[in-house]
């Protein structure tokens, strides 16, 4: 969730169409054509392709950041345990570039499934990359050692019915988080590096997590936690973050900041603020994760990174 600033993003954001559990939202924005005609004048001082010319090869890797889960319609053929968005930032990005996408990313993904199958009938995410590749973005890393979902189950658990004093989340599973970065170190670093042995002509892009807990406040109704322990969770998201951007440096990517931007979006805040869902009541139904808004804006914070180093 686990480099490059890109732009900062404020203000109310426009969302989508549909009055579904999961588009429910938007009926306090603009719809999504709006939102991507907003989109449109950034992407559209990228460079055109020729006449005739085959779209660049773009293989999309991630977990469920990427796939966007709990946002209709679901991308046609892609496995429906991984809950893939056709609207999901790699695919807006891929239509607003005229890239040729192959998106693998995959709810519940490990880094180990990018050379390890992820259930029955689905290869490695590293199946997409080939010597032909000419753009990669992948965002990996929240699943490992289990951490995301040990902490969200963990830390409902601790805060449950307590007043709000202290981080008891942070108290009981600090160690666990160490251990879980101690470990995951190695195995994150090799998985860039035979990135680039599969796709050696890719430009690569390291997507980074956005804000999902707000630094300080309170919200019980939205996610039950104390506030020391939505900010603990805040700072493994940092702490992930810069991991990702190290990495990324070390081995020729560029890292795509999309937690700067999402400040003052994420689960806590309102409805038409928030860019994030909340544990309870979850539009989407898929909670702390990206809303409509919110992959609208990864595709903006992704697709401009991708302007800027050139792709066309």
């Amino acid at each position: 969730m686990e480099g490059m600033r890109l732009t900062q993003h404020s203000g109310r954001s426009h969302a989508s169409r549909r009055r579904t559990p999961w588009t429910r939202l938007d009926r306090h924005s603009r719809s999504i054509a709006l939102v991507l005609a907003a989109l449109a004048p950034a992407f559209a001082l990228l460079l055109p392709q020729a006449a005739g010319a085959a779209a660049p090869q773009y293989a999309a890797l991630g977990d469920s950041y990427t796939s966007a889960p709990g946002i209709l319609p679901l991308a046609p053929a892609s496995p429906p345990q991984c809950g893939q968005s056709a609207r999901n930032y790699p695919h807006l990005i891929a239509t607003a570039l005229k890239l040729s996408l192959t998106d693998a990313s995959c709810a519940g993904a490990k880094t180990e499934n990018f050379t390890n199958s992820q259930s029955p009938g689905q290869g490695p995410q590293f199946d997409a990359l080939h010597r032909s590749t000419k753009v990669v973005s992948v965002s990996m890393g929240g699943n490992d050692e289990a951490l995301f979902v040990t902490l969200l189950a963990g830390c409902s658990v601790a805060d449950a019915g307590r007043p709000n004093v202290g981080a008891p989340c942070e108290s009981q599973y600090e160690a666990f988080v160490n251990e879980a970065f101690a470990q995951s170190q190695a195995p994150r670093e090799a998985a860039l590096a035979q990135i680039h042995r599969h796709s050696p002509k890719a430009k690569l892009f390291v997507v980074g997590y956005p804000e999902v807990m707000p630094s300080s406040g309170y919200c019980p109704a939205a996610i039950p936690w104390t506030t020391g322990d939505l900010k603990w969770f805040r700072e493994v998201t940092v702490r992930i973050n810069n991991a990702l951007g190290r990495w990324a440096q070390a081995h020729g990517a560029t890292f795509v900041d999309t937690f700067t931007p999402s400040k003052g979006h994420n689960a806590c805040e309102a409805l038409g603020t928030r860019w994030i869902e909340p544990l309870i009541g979850s539009l989407t139904g898929v909670p702390l994760h990206p809303n409509v808004t919110g992959v609208e804006h990864e595709a903006l914070d992704v697709g401009t990174a991708m302007k800027q180093a050139g792709i066309r």
